[in-house]
């Protein structure tokens, strides 16, 4: 399978984003976003999707988040998308169940080519620490809709508002991960009656 990575580059009258992304990495993280829920949220991604990320945004966060933290979900989704190449020898699917103490959450990717997100969480409390947890919802979306993935989540259980996000990131990883990942008797091959995705 050829190197699978990309750098994307974002830049709009509210952001200035920079994707780097190894699929094949080794769960190392940079990031320098002016968010830094975020970039926790983010660590989770990289540490237990065991790609190599890094992330550097300047956005409007004088205003709130809103653009900083979407615009990171498009590029991601966008590197994702180019990294990720014909998609011939994946797995396409990928999905996990994640704990932490009283939380659980589930997460279910499908890089079938049609964007679309289901998202059933419900948090406990609007912020955690300084962050809008209003705005996960649109990192993901922004996210499914340039990395053209199909992306279920569903917090199942939980009362600490940190603990549900870490869990839906953890599990955002560990899918990724299993749905990126190279099947070796598909070597080659399209995952898709269609012939594409």
């Amino acid at each position: 399978m050829a190197q699978r990575t990309a750098t994307v580059k974002r830049d709009t009258l509210e952001t200035q984003i920079e994707v780097k992304l190894g699929l094949d990495g080794a769960g190392k993280g940079v990031f320098d976003t002016g968010v830094p829920f975020l970039e926790h949220m983010l660590d989770q991604v990289a540490r237990h999707g065991m790609v190599d990320l890094e992330v550097r945004a300047k956005g409007d966060t004088h205003i709130d988040d809103h653009h900083t933290v979407e615009d990171i979900g498009i590029t991601l989704g966008q590197a994702f998308n180019e990294a990720l190449g014909d998609k011939k020898g994946i797995r396409r699917y990928g999905h996990a169940y994640v704990p932490l103490d009283e939380a659980l959450s589930r997460v279910v990717i499908d890089f079938s080519g049609r964007p679309g997100l289901v998202y059933g969480v419900n948090f406990p409390r609007a912020r955690i620490g300084e962050f809008d947890v209003d705005l996960l919802s649109e990192f993901f979306q922004g996210f499914v809709n340039h990395a053209k993935a199909t992306l279920h989540i569903d917090n199942i259980r939980g009362k600490n508002a940190h603990h549900i996000a870490e869990t839906i990131f953890k599990a955002f990883g560990r899918a990724l991960r299993m749905a990126i990942e190279a099947d070796e008797r598909m070597a080659g091959v399209m995952p898709s009656t269609k012939g594409t995705l």
